[in-house]
């Protein structure tokens, strides 16, 4: 196929596609393949680089990347690649690397949304491995990320199970329960992580919004206060040449001149 060929299926593609509302490529090393001779893959083959964003992919732009997925202050992602393990801090470091940690859970919202996102998008296995892991010095479960136990979903055989020390928590998908489970396992069919928005992204953000608000607040009054000094000035400009050329002539003689020449004109008037 000639390099003219290549560019117009490749507008013709990109024609098509641009009919959408949204679009976003994965990479645009297809692109660069037209000027530097590789050779352009065909349209089946180019159509599964093409990614729909969604209304929920817009309320995304906190996450590091449109991968993960926002819900309320947080960030979720699940790893899909079996991961062999020889402890949970095998499936641990999966998530830290991702500058995140195991998910974990605090109220029956954010538990349903985990289980509808792993439907619906992840398409995740039956059980998920949490972020959990028992405290021998207190007997109880904890955290990993180090938020508290405030929400807990456990079966109700696994609620009067004793806790043993290599015992994990398992979110099974089918009913959103937690089940209790052993550590040793060899592999796991992926890691569910979770990060909190970065502070700056989730207050600075803000912050932002409302100083421009107040810059632009504080011009507009800067500007309707200069107008009214303005229009006083100019006022008063105007009553200062009025009164000017508004006052009555004076007499060249003041009161008591006036008076003497009165006086002077009655002897006169006496004589004759």
């Amino acid at each position: 196929m000639t390099p003219e060929e290549n560019t117009t299926l490749l507008n013709m593609w990109f024609k098509r596609k641009t009919q959408q509302t949204h679009f976003l490529c994965k990479h645009v090393k297809y692109v660069a393949g037209v000027h530097s001779g590789e050779r352009l893959p065909s349209p089946s083959t180019t159509e599964g680089t093409i990614i729909g964003i969604t209304e929920q992919n817009k309320q995304e732009l906190d996450c590091p990347s449109s991968n993960w997925v926002q819900f309320q202050d947080s960030c979720y992602i699940f790893l899909q690649d079996t991961i062999k393990v020889e402890s949970i801090e095998d499936v641990r470091n999966q998530c830290t690397d991702h500058g995140a940690d195991m998910i974990s859970i605090h109220n029956e919202e954010e538990n349903a949304f985990i289980l509808d996102t792993l439907k619906k998008q992840w398409k995740g296995p039956d059980d998920i491995l949490l972020g959990m892991f028992f405290d021998t010095d207190d007997q109880s479960f904890k955290w990993f990320d180090k938020s508290n136990m405030t929400f807990r979903k456990w079966t109700d055989q696994d609620e009067e199970e004793e806790d043993l020390v290599d015992t994990c928590a398992f979110l099974h998908t089918a009913t959103g329960e937690w089940k209790k489970g052993n550590c040793e396992v060899s592999s796991v069919p992926g890691a569910l992580c979770k990060a909190a928005i970065p502070y700056e992204k989730k207050y600075l953000s803000d912050n932002h919004i409302l100083i421009s608000a107040l810059v632009i607040a504080s011009t507009v009054i800067l500007t309707v206060l200069g107008a009214i000094v303005w229009f006083l000035y100019k006022r008063n400009l105007h009553s200062g040449f009025t009164t000017v050329f508004s006052v009555a002539p004076q007499s060249p003689y003041n009161d008591d001149c006036v008076l003497v020449v009165a006086e002077e004109n009655e002897h006169a008037v006496q004589f004759d």
